[in-house]
């Protein structure tokens, strides 16, 4: 089997994008009044988008998730296949409600060699508007709306 130039093609197009896994917590709609940011899960998603773009980073996977174990395989079949480098989140409290246990994730990322990172931005200030806009795209998905 010949790969050289398998390999000069890959080695011409330059290294591969950091891999990320992007992790939204899933909250009820009934805490959008208390916790707009954490019900967003889409605001969660992009905030985590624009952090990969800047660094130039590539989202392969988004995880919309509550409470779940540090050792689900929703977090680690693509790590296990190669497929993601590193796992991003909005924020500290958006893992607390994402995951069941932060410290036993993070130990199990350092384990097996995998990066655990936080955007690190303000939450957006949610007015009576936006919440409206989160609220209808969220009650409404089986209408065929989405919140465009």
């Amino acid at each position: 089997m010949h790969t050289a130039g398998f390999s000069a093609a890959i080695e011409a197009e330059g290294p591969l994008p950091v891999r990320v896994t992007a992790i939204a917590s899933l909250t009820p709609l009934e805490e959008l009044d208390a916790d707009p940011f954490l019900v967003d899960s889409r605001s969660q998603h992009a905030m985590c988008a624009r952090w990969a773009a800047e660094r130039g980073y590539v989202i392969t996977r988004e995880l919309l998730v509550r409470g779940l174990r540090p050792d689900h395989c929703a977090l680690w079949d693509d790590v296990e296949a190669g497929l993601v480098d590193l796992f991003v989140a909005p924020s500290h409290r958006v893992l607390e409600r994402a995951l069941a246990s932060v410290d036993e994730f993070t130990a199990e990322c350092a384990r097996r060699g995998v990066r655990i990172e936080t955007v690190g931005s303000a939450e957006p200030s949610y007015d009576a508007q936006m919440k409206a806009s989160v609220h209808r795209r969220l009650s409404m998905p089986t209408a065929g709306y989405d919140g465009r």
